[in-house]
């Protein structure tokens, strides 16, 4: 892509001058010892009462716990967390609402990388395309987070971690479940499908992995109205292959592939129909770091290619191509200040093609040469924890964006964590600021875009607090205020011409959110959070003001663990087009309660686990999107097989 090797060389000249930022050592390595750290919010690993934010960590553990369940079910269990689309038919579109926000505000990272896709209208990725059995641990931080990873990370940042390597030489690793995916008035049968397999180790000081899975679910129809079962089939490949060259040096490369094929209904009619979305992703990259006296170097790079067609009515295919690299120096002053010092790339281009009315083969109608753009971000952060208890996490960011210039955002966040006998108290402020860029589709389609788009800015004001209980339970509450401004829609500007603009309205979401992590008895444990949003109501469409998860879990001789999962979502606003009217109409879509059951028992010392699921215990009978269908009540069956 143009301009890629001038922006990488620059990029590394620079991480090459942050090495001699070097000074003298501390004792900053007790913080890697500790159980329970986090990582997203300031790339270090520190205590978790030494950070500023309520950051959800999702642990391999608890990942195997919920088996059968893709990331985005995983992920939907989080409070202030709403992705729509994960209760209906497998091949549905996934929108992501947190805290008021909507899919172009959330940044997901896969191994340190920020993954989007550059043809679609928000700019954001796909987690259809993630197989849940390649995904080693999940951390989610919500929030305007970008001073640490730029663009989109405006609401939220899910940072997913592959699993790595083996320590033995030969691992592999067997998974298969089969279930029945079905609605609230299907017949019983195997629908549901789900394979994977990998083969991992490490030799000396080479390391190697390499995974496949497949999913195939024949379903049920999209629509509420329709009777054909509409498939999702998809597939994804990893491999990776790392080497140690010494203690302070190592080197990680890696490919993947993902591709997913869905068919989906007419959606104006809410009618059969026989279209079909293709989607297919494939990744490159490296991940390397240098460890020096009291610091390191780190480079994530990867380029990413997506292709999606479109058969239907109206046909259509998009093509994008990215190149992400994130370099910084992570030092450590002394024990008490951390720093982060870094530049981030993003190079996207895309192109798209439809076939006009009347016409039999397609035309372009985005082409490359003139849609794409180039980010260059050179970014700082600290991180101070102090002896009494006062901890400062703040940074700032310059985004240079080849179309609409450069950008300013920062974040400062101060906590104060007290110690007690019982565990420790903590109180926490934050006051960050981020933006969204403008996709290369709004600023270059040739009907509707507009290059004058200014980026959409958000600044989010949280205050809560922590409780831990030793061994006992951990409990937080959080207050947040998110004011938005350029916000981008899609408008009439006179005569039905439509094209994408900046509103002149400011936007604002606030609410709390509240978790609590509480060991009841021993082996037994309560997992439950609630999310209270409130937007404004032109921002409100399938957000529900009210939600709440809880997870009851119990594990009996370490052998056996059972879970029941409870989860409420309270009434939502939706909008359908009305073909009589010719416009679009809402409709307010009840409240809903669902219950799942999972069991899980492991054999010959762990070697062979087998589990169950039931899901929506109840068959509940309740709307996700209007028109659509939903799952009822479902069994799995499943086989984990570790060598």
């Amino acid at each position: 892509m143009k301009k890629t090797n001038n922006v990488v060389l620059g990029a590394l000249v620079m991480g090459a001058s942050l090495m001699g930022y070097a000074q003298k050592k501390s004792d900053s390595l007790k913080i890697e010892q500790l159980d329970e750290v986090v990582i997203t919010d300031s790339k270090f690993k520190l205590k978790r009462e030494n950070s500023g934010k309520v950051v959800t960590r999702i642990t391999q553990e608890q990942l195997q716990n919920l088996k059968g369940r893709s990331i985005a079910e995983v992920v939907n269990m989080v409070s202030g967390i709403e992705i729509n689309g994960t209760k209906s038919n497998a091949g549905q579109n996934l929108s992501y609402f947190v805290r008021g926000g909507r899919n172009r505000q959330v940044l997901v990272l896969i191994d340190g990388v920020a993954v989007t896709d550059a043809s679609q209208i928000a700019n954001d990725y796909d987690l259809r395309l993630l197989n849940s059995d390649q995904v080693d641990s999940i951390e989610i931080l919500k929030g305007a987070s970008s001073t640490l990873y730029g663009t989109g990370a405006a609401t939220a940042v899910i940072n997913i971690t592959l699993k790595k390597s083996s320590k033995k030489a030969v691992a592999l690793n067997i998974n298969s479940v089969l279930g029945t995916s079905n609605t609230q008035d299907d017949e019983r049968g195997i629908k549901d499908s789900r394979n994977s397999v990998s083969l991992n180790g490490t030799i000396d000081k080479f390391s190697y992995l390499a995974s496949f899975g497949n999913q195939y679910t024949s379903g049920f129809s999209a629509v509420a109205n329709g009777t054909e079962n509409d498939v999702f089939n998809s597939i994804n490949g990893n491999v990776k292959l790392g080497y140690q060259f010494s203690e302070k040096f190592n080197v990680n490369l890696y490919g993947s592939f993902d591709e997913f094929k869905s068919d989906f209904d007419d959606g104006f009619a809410y009618l059969d129909a026989d279209n079909v979305s293709l989607s297919e992703q494939f990744r490159v990259g490296i991940s390397s770091e240098f460890k020096y006296k009291n610091g390191s170097i780190t480079l994530n790079a990867a380029r990413n290619t997506m292709d999606r067609e479109i058969q239907s009515d109206f046909p259509s295919i998009f093509n994008s191509e990215g190149m992400m690299m994130d370099l910084f120096n992570k030092y450590t002053i002394n024990s008490k200040f951390y720093t982060v010092l870094g530049v981030n790339v993003l190079d996207n281009e895309m192109e798209s093609y439809s076939i006009p009315f009347g016409g039999t083969g397609f035309n372009q109608d985005v082409n490359p040469e003139t849609a794409n753009f180039t980010n260059i971000d050179p970014y700082a952060n600290v991180v101070y924890v102090s002896e009494f208890g006062l901890n400062v996490n703040a940074g700032a960011r310059l985004n240079n964006h080849s179309e609409y210039g450069s950008h300013v955002v920062f974040n400062v966040n101060p906590s104060f964590t007290k110690s007690y006998d019982f565990g420790y108290v903590k109180g926490l402020l934050g006051y960050s600021t981020a933006y969204i860029a403008p996709s290369l589709y709004q600023l270059f389609e040739p009907n509707y875009g507009n290059p004058d788009l200014k980026p959409e800015e958000n600044a989010t004001i949280e205050a809560g607090v922590e409780v831990n209980f030793t061994k006992k339970a951990t409990l937080s509450l959080v207050y947040f205020n998110r004011a938005e401004s350029n916000f981008i829609d899609f408008v009439d500007t006179g005569n039905f011409v439509f094209q994408y603009n900046n509103i002149d309205e400011d936007f604002t979401a606030s609410g709390i959110e509240f978790e609590g992590k509480v060991n009841i008895v021993k082996s037994l444990n309560l997992l439950v959070n609630a999310t209270y949003t409130k937007v404004d109501e032109s921002l409100d469409l399938r957000i529900p003001e009210i939600k709440v998860n809880g997870q009851l879990q119990y594990t009996l001789k370490e052998a056996t663990y059972f879970s029941l999962n409870y989860q409420f979502n309270d009434e939502r606003n939706d909008s359908f087009y009305n073909p009589v009217l010719f416009q679009s109409e809402s409709v307010t879509l009840d409240s809903y309660s669902l219950l799942d059951f999972y069991v899980s028992q492991k054999l010959l010392k762990d070697k062979v686990t087998l589990y169950a699921n039931i899901t929506n215990i109840f068959n509940e009978d309740y709307q996700e999107l209007y028109g659509y269908n939903t799952k009822g009540r479902n069994f799995y069956l499943g086989l984990s097989l570790n060598l």
